[in-house]
């Protein structure tokens, strides 16, 4: 059975760390579910771009499918206040926080590490990176200035201009080594 990998989606989402990780792992044969953490399918992000999700945390919870057991793994994309958005959803907190749990990966782009995990306890003593001086409001966890950090099953990176980075550490992270290195020579990366 191959991967299985959720995508929570928040109004204000920056766009490029949302369709970069979604396109280069399903290309890489991971399966990639979009859920909008709201109650509409489609949502805007920080650039005007809408982006219609599969589906919505409402949906999944109601199937039974909104727990560390349906998936291998999780990630959100920053902006703002696509971060803010996500930190106020109750529900993407306690789910991350199961999946963190059950050692499942946990990713964050941009202003999510520090906006969306760290007031959630997720980094906690480990190593991260975020966008550029937001590691200033926050003291939990150790900050590294790499494009993209990889710590045990928790995977953070900078910005959009990480985004590529941040894909393929997902690809490795669920699929191993070779899976990124045909996607690099495929995508001439």
């Amino acid at each position: 059975m191959g991967k299985k990998i959720l995508m929570l989606l928040a109004e204000g989402f920056e766009e490029v760390e949302a369709v970069t990780p979604v396109d280069y792992l399903r290309r890489s044969g991971v399966e990639v579910i979009i859920a909008a953490i709201g109650q509409e399918k489609t949502v805007t992000g920080a650039r005007g771009i809408k982006l219609t999700a599969d589906t919505i945390i409402a949906e999944l919870q109601k199937a039974g499918q909104f727990s560390a057991a349906s998936w291998d793994g999780t990630f959100v994309p920053g902006g703002m206040p696509g971060a803010k958005h996500l930190a106020a959803c109750v529900p993407a907190g306690t789910f991350f926080k199961e999946m963190a749990l059950n050692g499942k990966i946990i990713a964050a782009i941009c202003a999510s590490p520090v906006v969306f995990l760290a007031p959630l306890g997720l980094l906690e003593n480990r190593q991260y990176t975020c966008y550029p001086g937001m590691e200033k409001d926050q003291n939990s966890g150790i900050w590294r200035e790499d494009r993209v950090v990889t710590d045990k099953n928790l995977i953070t990176s900078r910005g959009p201009g990480t985004a590529v980075d941040f894909s393929l550490a997902l690809i490795e992270c669920l699929v191993g080594k070779d899976a990124v290195n045909t996607l690099v020579k495929a995508a001439l990366l």
